[in-house]
This record gives C-alpha cells, structure tokens and sequence, in this order.
C-alpha cells in the first residue's frame, strides 16, 4: 500500500482553504457597504439616484475587469503569498479612503477644512443650498475610491484559485473553490446584519472605516501562516502525496524535461493563452454569466428598498437581505457535485463539471419567475434570487476549477485573471446598462410595460428574464468550442 494509504494525513490545506473563505468573505463585505448605505444614507447627503449609483457600480466592475488581466499574471509571477497580501492590503484601503469622500467634496467645494465626518456634513449641507455641485463632485471622489478598492480585489480570486491548486488534487477543486467562494455569501449575509447598524449608530464613514480595516488583520494572519507546500513544516509527508496524486507529467515539454525543471515552473506566455480554444471558451462563459451575481449583490437591496420600503438598515430590511445569502449559502452542495461524479460515477473532470454546470443553468430558469414571486411575497422573492446566486456560484467554482483541468499550476493566475477580466467586463455592461433602463422606465412609468407589469418593476422583469436564459446560452457555447477536451487538451497545451 502507497504511503497515502497508510499515513494519517495532515489537514493543513483545509487551513489554507479557511484563509481563502476569510479573505473572500472580506473581499464582499468591503464590495457591499456601498449597496447597503447608499439609498438610506449617502445618497440623501450628496443627491444621488439610480443612475448615479449605476455609474460608480459600473466603473467598479470596468476597473476590476481590466485589473484581472494585470493581477493574475502579477500573481504567477510573484506568487500566491506576496500577490495575496498586495491584493488585500490595497483594496483594504481602497475600502477605508471611502470614509473620506465627503471630507473631500467638501475641502473641493468650501474654504473650510473640515475637522471630522459630522463637521463635513454640516459644511456640504450649508453650501450645497447655494447650488454648488456637490453631487457631481461627490461621484467623482467616489470613484476614485471605487477604482482602488477593484484595483486590489481583483487579486482575489486569482491568487485563491491558484493557492487551491497548490494545496488540493484536481478531484477536490471545486469543492474546495466552492467552499472558499462560498466566503461571497458569507460576506454579502454578514454585510446586512453589521454594515447599516454601523452607518446608523456611527455614521456611514465609519461603516467603511471598521470593515475595511479588517482587511489588515487577515493579511497579517496570511504573511504568518501561508507557506507552498513543499516549503511548509506543518504539513507531513503524505499530506503532500495526497496533494501531489494526480500530477500530469504529460504537459511538461521535452525541453523542460532536459532542463530538469518542474512542469510548474514554467509558464505559458501571455499572448499564447488566447491561442487556447479553452480560454475562450471560459472567457465566454464567464463574460456571459458574471454579471448576474453582481447584479444581485448591487441591486437586491435596492429593489426591497424600492418596492417593499424596507430601507437597509431596517429589522425587515436585514432579515429578507439575511435570508437571500443564507439560502444561497447552497453553493457548497452545488460544488460537491462534480466531486461525486468523478469519484462514484467515473467521470471525467470536465465532463462531470459540464454536467453540473448544465444542471445549475436550468436552474437559473428560476429567474423568470422573480418578480411574479416577488409579488406575492417578499420572501418568495429572496428565497428565489437565493436559489439563482447558489446556482451562480457552483456553476463559477466549476469555471474556476476548469482553469487547473485545462491549464498548468503555472499559468492559473494569469488564465483566472484573463477570464476575471471577461467576467468584469460583462458586469460592467449589465449594471450600466440595467441603471439606464431603470431610469427610462421610471420616467415613462405606466407607458412602460412587459409581460403585465408597468415602469421601474417591468424593467426588473426584463432584466431577470433576460438572466434566466444567460447561463444556457454560456453553455451551449463553451460545448461547442470544447465539446471533448478530456482528449484533445494535453496536446493542445504542449
């Protein structure tokens, strides 16, 4: 019997893959105090709407999707520790200078310096009834802060993807990606039972102040624990076998092979990964399909807030928001099911992650009926959009996982960011285009209507149907660029 059978394991990688759930859950929290405070308490202060708010989410998503390209290669070049600790360290601040954007407008627009957040406020009230702009030059500073904070989150998921790929064999991947991206939901349900009982008992500036500064304890927690796992004196032997069992000889070239270097060590050059068929096919799926869960974590409170008068900090507000996160908190099943496949079924990894992935897409057909749901019931309507962000973050930890099928540990960072790059873009365009529609529906009101519903809602129809379709279009089209990689992929790749 092999070592592995015989050696009692560590369990170092599941440290490891806890840290990821952390930083992932933190990486959300900082992404929703804006959505959480904006409607209730920002947007009253500096005369926002809802096509103000569309312009700073938009120009967040377009920055965190040009970042993605330079972080992930960043990350393969730097390693996971370094390209971590950089990632969370600048959109920690990112998140904190938020806290600032009233301070700001008010130096730019009045002779005062204020001395804190509440002389701020007194400073921008007294002028703002002169007429000056204040609410231009609020966005303005809010998104600068915007582009920071995406600047640092996205190193995220490049760096979490490929640490899980350093720590874990392919048959755990997604499980473990499912777990760590799971920290998305965590992080969006803690964010409405902590971030408008902040902005109300200490101010909004404070909100994104306490949770941007956690940022910093968890990248001092990281510096000390993160170690690669042949560098690494708490893990045993066989833990490393374990993680080690499935390592593909095939993909490393001859020369390579001459030079005695480790397959991993080398790395595909940039311009050649958009000469892969499988790049483009993750490129399409995330482009197509990334946008929906932004637009859930963006727009749900908005949309209770809008239709229920239930504000963000309210008791109703927190537990529909609460509930909505909780039941998408069902990813981690959704991401065991490759697993099961592969390891009760025979599968093949990509074969047995498309079949889960087309079981995740009929299930976004769901969306079609959001907003009759919501009609009904405002639970029935965060129970359903629960059941489509679960199903949205298996059917990514599967996409994420692709990348180590198809890919060497080597060039995971910058293949994650590429296709990070494609899923920001695809947001971007959903969320600015969502806020512009939502506008024109609004201004039209009754004279708006599809499938029986009239104005803003009707818009809300149109979006969520629209997403309910999304997922299998993303599918049918990654089946047809690679619709039997299991064969063709190594010698793609060499």
């Amino acid at each position: 019997m092999s070592p592995i059978q015989t050696a009692q394991k560590t369990n170092y990688r599941w440290i490891v893959c806890g840290m990821l759930f952390l930083a992932t859950t933190i990486n959300y929290m900082d992404r929703q105090v804006l959505s959480l405070t904006w409607k209730d308490f920002i947007a009253p202060e500096f005369a926002w709407n809802d096509e103000d708010y569309g312009r700073i989410t938009s120009i967040f998503s377009l920055v965190y999707a040009l970042s993605m390209l330079v972080v992930g290669r960043l990350t393969d070049v730097i390693g996971v520790k370094r390209g971590y600790s950089w990632a969370i360290g600048v959109w920690s601040l990112g998140a904190i200078l938020h806290a600032f954007c009233g301070i700001a407008t008010c130096i730019h627009l009045t002779p005062y310096w204020p001395t804190g957040f509440e002389e701020a406020k007194e400073l921008l009230y007294s002028y703002g009834v002169k007429g000056l702009p204040i609410t231009t030059v609020s966005i303005f500073f809010f998104m600068a802060c915007r582009i920071i904070l995406a600047i640092g989150q996205a190193g995220n998921f490049p760096a979490a993807v490929k640490a899980t790929a350093e720590y874990f064999p392919k048959r755990d991947w997604t499980y473990a990606i499912s777990i760590f991206n799971n920290g998305a939901s965590v992080g969006a349900l803690l964010a409405p039972l902590t971030i408008p009982l902040l902005a109300n008992e200490f101010g909004w500036e404070m909100a994104f102040f306490i949770v941007g500064a956690i940022g910093y304890l968890w990248m001092l927690l990281w510096l000390m624990m993160y170690y690669r796992p042949q560098d690494n004196k708490m893990m045993n032997m066989a833990e490393r076998e374990y993680i080690e069992q499935d390592t593909d000889k095939s993909l490393t070239t001859a020369t390579a092979e001459a030079e005695g270097k480790p397959q991993e060590e080398r790395r595909i050059g940039f311009w050649r990964c958009f000469t892969y068929p499988q790049t483009w096919a993750l490129f399409i799926g995330k482009f197509i399909t990334d946008g929906v869960w932004w637009f859930f974590l963006f727009w749900t409170p908005v949309y209770i807030s809008d239709f229920y008068s239930y504000t963000s900090d309210s008791q109703m507000g927190i537990a529909l928001i609460f509930t909505l996160y909780l039941v998408s908190m069902l990813s981690i099943a959704g991401g065991y099911l490759p697993t099961y496949l592969v390891n009760h079924q025979g599968m093949q990894p990509y074969s047995s992650r498309m079949r889960a992935m087309l079981y995740y897409a009929v299930i976004q057909l769901l969306g079609f009926f959001t907003v009759p749901m919501g009609a009904i019931s405002p639970w029935l309507f965060v129970v359903v959009i629960g059941i489509l962000g679960a199903s949205h973050q298996s059917w990514s930890a599967n996409m994420f996982s692709m990348v180590g099928d198809f890919f060497p540990k080597s060039t995971i960072g910058t293949i994650t960011g590429i296709i990070g790059m494609a899923g920001g873009i695809g947001a971007y365009i959903i969320m600015i285009y969502s806020s512009r529609l939502f506008a024109y529906a609004e201004a039209l009101g009754t004279s708006f209507s599809y499938m029986g519903y009239y104005g803003k809602q009707d818009a809300y129809m149109i979006v969520f149907s629209l997403f309910a379709v999304l997922y299998l279009i993303g599918w049918g089209l990654m089946m047809l660029i690679i619709p039997n990689p299991d064969t063709a992929n190594r010698k793609k790749l060499q």
